[in-house]
C-alpha cells in the first residue's frame, strides 16, 4: 500500500503546537507526528486532535499493546495501542536489541518472518507490509531474514524457525479475530511462542528504544533488493509435507475412499496448503467452498471469520456439502492453526463437534495408531499427551486406562508448545495435544496449534472407520462407553469495560465477606476453588496453585460436590470473559440426558451468581 506520506507540513507543525490541554497527551501527538511515516495513520491523529477527541487519543496514545495468550493483538490503525507500520517497527527494534543479548550467534542464525492475508485500507496497513517492516528492521541490522514471500498458515512459522534454525520467528495475524484486528506473534528458538520472562523483557527492549533508529525501518523495498533475505517458502512446504505423511497410517484406504470432504479456509491462508496435505495422504483434494477460498480481507461471507462460532458461520459450507453430497466439512480458521468439523448425519441433520469432542477422538485415534506399531506395553512409559487446564479431561481418562501420562498447561498453546520441547529433552514424546478452543496437535511436527494437519488426520480417521461402517459421532459415543462421558460446555460474554471485569472477579474473590470466595453454586457445594491470578489453591495442602500464576489475567476455576469443574477467565485475545463447564463421568455411566441437565444447571448459576450479565451489562454470545 502506498507510503508517500503527502501532508502537508505546515498544517502538520501547527497541529504539533495544537495544545489539548493534557501535556501528556501532547506529548504523546507530538512523538506520534514526528515519528509516523505511514500519512494514513498519521492523518488519523491529526484528525482527532483537529476535532477534539481527546478521549479517543487518549485510549490511543497513552498506553501500549502488551504480550497476552498470541502475542501483541488489537485493532489496526493510529495509536501507540494499535497494530499499525510504526508499532511494528518498534516492537522490532525491541525484539532485535533482545535477541542480540540474548544470542551471541543471531547475525549467522536470523529470524523468520510470515504473514496471513489481514489488511486494513484506511490505516495503510496489511499483514504482508508488516512483514516486510519487520524484516526491514532486521535488515538494516545486517540480520538475515527468512521472509515468506506470501501468506502461510501460522505453523509454519515455528516449523521453520526449527527447520532452519534461526533464533525467533514473527508471525504477522490476528488468526480469527475480527476484521478490524491484527497481530505480532513472537517464536523462539525452539519453535514454541515466547512465555514469561521472554515476553516481559522484550517489552521492557521495546520501550527502550521507541523512536525508529533509521530510515531503512520504513524501507520495506529492502526485502527485494538485500541480500541476507531469503525466502524459505518452497523449502519448508516441502519438508513440512514430507513430515506430515508421518501421520499417515492408512494410505490405501484414502486413495480408495468414497467419502467426499468439504473445505472452507474462510477467505484466509489455509486452501492451498489443505488441497496438498490431502495429495500427501493419497486422498482425492476436498472441494473447497468457493466463495471463501480465496484470501479476503474483509471476510465478506461470514458475520464472524472464527470456525469457532459454529453452525452458524459454517452456512456455505454446509450447503456445499448438501449439494455435493459430502458428509464432512473441514473449516480452518484465517491462519489455518484451528480446525472445525462437521458431520451429516441420517437421523440428526449436521453434527458440528466442539473442540473437546474432536480432541476425544483425535486423541483415541493417535494413540490407537501409536499402539499399532509399539505393542510392548513398557512403551507407554514416554508417550504423553497435553491439553490445557480449560479444556475436557477426557485425555486424563485415557492415560488412566491406557498407562501413557497426560499433563495440563495454563490456556495458550504457548504453555504447550514450551512444555513438549523440556519433555523432548528427556527422551518423552507428545503424540496429541489440544486447547478447547479448537486447536489441535498431532505428533510433534510443530511445536504449536495447526489446522492444516489436523485436517488431513480428521479426514483419514473418518474414512478408517467409515471403513468399518463408524461415522465419527458414532465412534466418539465409544469412546465415552468406554472412558467415561465427558460433557462439557464452552462460551462467552462480551465485556468491553476493563474495570467492569475487575469489579466481577473481585466480587467473587470477596463473594461471602473479605477474601472469602462463594460455597455453593447453583445450591450446589463448591469442593476446590483454584485462583490462577492470586495463587490460590485449596485443594493443596499449603493452599498454592500448582500451575504457574498469571497475575496479568483473570482465571478462577470451581470444583463442584457433583463432579462439575467450572472455570471463568478472560480472554487473553478479545474483550471476553469466557467460561468452561464439564461433567466427567465414570465408565458405563451412559445417562447422558442427566449429565447435561445437572450441566446445564451449574452453568446457569455460574452465569447468573457469579458473573451477573444484566447487572454488569455484559453481551450474551449469540448462538
Amino acid at each position: 500500500m502506498d507510503d508517500d506520506n503527502g501532508v502537508n507540513e505546515d498544517l502538520n507543525a501547527n497541529l504539533r503546537c495544537q495544545s489539548t490541554g493534557d501535556p501528556q497527551l501532547d506529548k504523546a501527538v507530538h512523538q506520534w507526528l514526528t515519528w509516523d511515516k505511514n500519512h494514513r495513520t498519521r492523518a488519523q491523529v491529526e484528525s482527532l486532535v483537529a476535532a477534539g477527541r481527546m478521549e479517543d487519543l487518549r485510549s490511543r496514545l497513552l498506553s501500549r499493546m502488551s504480550f497476552g495468550t498470541a502475542g501483541l493483538r488489537a485493532p489496526m490503525g493510529a495509536g501507540f495501542n494499535r497494530i499499525n507500520d510504526l508499532t511494528i517497527i518498534q516492537s522490532t527494534q525491541g525484539l532485535f536489541s533482545y535477541l542480540s543479548r540474548y544470542f551471541p550467534d543471531f547475525r549467522s542464525r536470523g529470524v523468520v518472518v510470515g504473514f496471513d492475508t489481514r489488511g486494513q485500507e484506511e490505516s495503510g496497513c496489511s499483514s504482508q507490509r508488516l512483514a516486510k517492516l519487520t524484516a526491514a528492521v532486521m535488515l538494516s541490522r545486517d540480520v538475515p531474514v527468512h521472509l515468506f514471500s506470501t501468506f502461510v498458515p501460522t505453523p509454519y512459522v515455528p516449523y521453520a524457525v526449527k527447520k532452519l534454525g534461526a533464533v525467533a520467528g514473527v508471525m504477522i495475524t490476528a488468526s480469527h479475530n475480527p476484521k478490524e484486528d491484527n497481530g505480532y506473534k513472537v517464536y523462539w528458538c525452539n519453535g514454541a511462542q515466547i512465555a514469561s520472562p521472554h515476553d516481559k523483557d522484550i517489552l521492557q527492549s521495546i520501550e527502550e528504544q521507541l523512536e525508529p533508529w533509521s530510515a531503512s525501518c520504513w524501507e520495506e523495498e529492502l526485502v527485494e533488493s538485500c541480500s541476507l533475505r531469503t525466502d524459505p517458502l518452497t523449502h519448508i512446504n516441502s519438508c513440512y509435507m514430507d513430515e506430515l505423511t508421518s501421520l499417515c497410517f492408512h494410505r490405501d484406504l484414502n486413495s480408495s475412499c468414497p467419502l467426499k470432504f468439504v473445505h472452507s479456509s474462510f477467505h484466509g491462508v489455509g486452501h492451498v496448503f489443505v488441497q496438498q496435505a490431502f495429495q500427501m495422504f493419497g486422498f482425492a483434494p476436498p472441494i473447497p467452498v468457493p466463495e471463501q477460498k480465496d484470501p479476503d480481507p474483509n471476510f465478506s461471507s461470514v458475520h464472524c471469520p472464527n470456525p469457532e462460532e459454529g453452525e452458524s458461520v459454517l452456512e456455505l459450507s454446509l450447503l456445499l456439502a448438501e449439494r455435493e453430497n459430502a458428509c464432512i466439512v473441514l473449516a480452518t480458521d484465517p491462519d489455518a492453526d484451528r480446525l472445525a468439523v462437521a458431520e451429516k448425519s441420517d437421523r440428526y441433520g449436521w453434527k458440528v463437534f466442539t473442540g473437546n469432542e474432536l480432541a476425544a477422538l483425535l486423541g483415541w485415534w493417535m494413540f490407537f495408531n501409536w499402539k499399532e506399531s509399539h505393542p510392548d506395553p513398557a512403551d507407554t512409559q514416554s508417550v504423553y499427551m497435553m491439553a490445557t487446564t480449560v479444556s475436557s479431561k477426557i485425555l486424563q481418562a485415557f492415560a488412566r486406562v491406557e498407562g501413557f501420562h497426560f499433563e495440563e498447561t495454563l490456556p495458550g498453546f504457548k504453555w504447550i508448545g514450551n512444555r513438549m520441547h523440556e519433555l523432548a529433552k528427556t527422551g518423552n514424546m507428545v503424540i496429541f495435544a489440544f486447547e478447547e478452543s479448537i486447536g489441535f496437535l498431532c505428533g510433534s511436527l510443530v511445536p504449536e496449534k495447526d489446522g492444516v494437519s489436523s485436517a488431513v488426520v480428521v479426514a483419514e480417521m473418518a474414512a478408517y472407520l467409515h471403513n468399518k461402517n463408524l461415522s465419527l459421532n458414532q465412534q466418539l459415543h465409544n469412546i465415552y462407553q468406554t472412558y467415561g462421558y465427558h460433557v462439557s460446555k464452552t462460551s462467552y460474554v462480551i465485556c468491553n469495560d476493563a474495570p467492569t471485569i475487575h469489579k466481577i472477579f473481585s466480587h467473587i474473590r470477596n463473594f461471602d465477606g473479605k477474601g472469602l470466595y462463594p460455597k455453593t453454586c447453583g445450591g450446589v457445594r463448591i469442593v476446590h476453588i483454584r485462583d490462577v491470578t492470586t495463587g490460590y489453591d485449596s485443594s493443596q495442602p499449603d493452599l498454592r496453585c500448582v500451575l504457574p500464576v498469571t497475575r496479568s489475567s483473570q482465571m478462577i476455576t470451581f470444583t463442584l460436590q457433583n463432579g462439575v469443574v467450572a472455570t471463568l477467565r478472560t480472554s487473553g485475545t478479545e474483550p471476553k470473559i469466557k467460561y468452561y463447564t464439564e461433567f466427567c463421568a465414570a465408565p458405563g455411566k451412559s445417562d447422558v440426558s442427566r449429565l447435561e441437565a445437572e450441566l446445564r444447571k451449574a452453568t446457569a448459576a455460574l452465569l447468573d451468581e457469579f458473573l451477573e450479565p444484566e447487572k454488569n451489562n455484559l453481551i450474551r454470545r449469540l448462538v
